[in-house]
């Protein structure tokens, strides 16, 4: 599915380049994974080739998604519940860790909205973080622009 070279996404960890592709004996078996190296912070994740779809590993997002995630973004006429802030809290972090951009698109709109309304907690602010900061990434990746400028797209949309 991936080649040497290939950007690819890890849930919750965002967006990494395939370095290399290697042969580990473990016990009586010998398994094949992907070595993606995070941009973010450099760190190197031992991805089994023939789990890739089951650890949420997947290619960088194509222009329908881009359209799709801004779609998101943009609309902030959403109905928020009134739960505690601790359930919310694991609500997103589980839509965080599908690693689908489309749910933590999700997760960085209901928050901003959120915080247009009350002030969010210290676990909602760092998560508010968590998402924009892989999403910027990606997006900044997967269009050619610099991530200061995907910034300065989402500031436009939530500074009213």
């Amino acid at each position: 599915m991936f080649k040497v070279g290939d950007k690819a996404v890890y849930p919750a960890y965002g967006v990494g380049i395939i370095e290399g592709i290697e042969q580990k004996e473990i016990g009586n078996s010998v398994l094949t994974f992907y070595m993606l190296r995070i941009l973010e912070n450099d760190i190197t994740i031992m991805v089994p080739t023939d789990k890739v779809d089951k650890v949420g590993m997947r290619p960088l997002i194509g222009k329908t998604e881009i359209r799709k995630v801004w779609k998101i973004l943009k609309d902030k006429n959403v109905a928020l519940d009134n739960q505690t802030w601790n359930r919310r809290y694991r609500e997103y972090m589980e839509k965080i860790k599908t690693g689908s951009v489309l749910e933590v698109a999700e997760v960085l709109r209901d928050l901003c909205v959120l915080k247009n309304d009350k002030e969010l907690s210290f676990g909602e602010r760092k998560m508010l973080e968590t998402a924009k900061n892989l999403l910027v990434k990606e997006l900044a990746m997967a269009t050619s622009k610099t991530q200061d400028q995907v910034n300065a797209q989402l500031d436009a949309i939530y500074s009213d």
